[in-house]
């Protein structure tokens, strides 16, 4: 067990969560600012609810990366595949529940989010404590969060015309 890492992860966990909560809100906060919706959700469609593990795990990993690059070779794919299950067990959990109950419920969805970061710094809790990765690894890893970045903005502005796209409140989708 690697102390230094699991006490990131921890934080990492508090960071995320208060940082993706105020995220919720930024958007309206800064008067519908249009860079701001690149970042922040737009709308209450599932989708851009996704955000708010995304950039606050981006923005923290940034900073922990300074504190643990000596620590583990394998920062990049770890943040990867945690940023992944944060949002599949976040759609999943969503539209596992209101299949069930049939309502979307504000305190599950705020459940799911908080369960969806807990675990996916977990995993990459235990991810970090692996070693001997390719640096091939890193560079893919690299691509697949910026990747993820890029479908963010891009399917804010031109989101397909699915459910996982659409605003409940208002049926629209995107910011256009």
């Amino acid at each position: 067990m690697n102390k230094k890492l699991l006490i990131w992860e921890l934080i990492g966990i508090i960071f995320i969560i208060f940082l993706g909560s105020a995220f919720h809100f930024l958007f309206e906060w800064s008067g519908s600012w249009i860079p701001i919706g690149m970042i922040a959700p737009i709308n209450e469609s599932v989708w851009e609810h996704l955000e708010l593990t995304y950039w606050p795990l981006i923005i923290f990993t940034v900073i922990q990366y300074k504190f643990i690059n000596k620590e583990s070779d394998n920062i990049l794919f770890a943040k990867l595949v945690a940023v992944i299950l944060m949002n599949l067990i976040i759609v999943i959990f969503f539209y596992s529940y209101t299949q069930i109950i049939g309502e979307d419920l504000l305190t599950l969805d705020i459940f799911s989010f908080i369960l969806a970061v807990v675990v996916g710094q977990l995993i990459s809790y235990k991810i970090l404590t692996f070693s001997n990765f390719k640096n091939k690894t890193s560079i893919i890893s690299f691509i697949g969060l910026i990747l993820c970045g890029f479908l963010f903005i891009i399917f804010t502005f031109f989101p397909p015309r699915i459910s996982l796209f659409q605003d409940p409140l208002t049926g629209t989708y995107g910011i256009i």
